[in-house]
């Protein structure tokens, strides 16, 4: 892979949203709600504090993670859809 994050960001790989109701209703593209959780694929270094300390990321590769609906940049990288969040906009690690 060519991307690798700096600072406190994080790399990910959003996972697509449900295309099917629990009740079994086939949901088309226009209907489906913009996803949320994503696997870390790289995770920058760590945040600089002001006193020069790194501090290390909580989540590690691999994690599956829950993020704000408008968070991040999108990007394309060896057509994977990948979104490069900043650490602070991870609202958690599911499972």
């Amino acid at each position: 892979m060519g991307v690798k994050p700096l600072g406190d960001r994080v790399l990910v790989e959003v996972l697509e949203a449900e295309e099917v109701t629990k009740g079994g209703i086939v949901l088309p593209d226009t209907a489906k709600e913009k996803p949320q959780q994503a696997k870390v694929v790289s995770v920058g270094k760590g945040k600089v504090s002001d006193d020069g300390t790194v501090i290390p990321p909580e989540v590690k590769e691999g994690d599956v993670v829950l993020f704000g609906k408008y968070s991040g940049t999108e990007l394309k990288v060896d057509e994977r859809n990948l979104l490069m969040l900043r650490e602070e906009d991870i609202l958690g690690i599911i499972g």
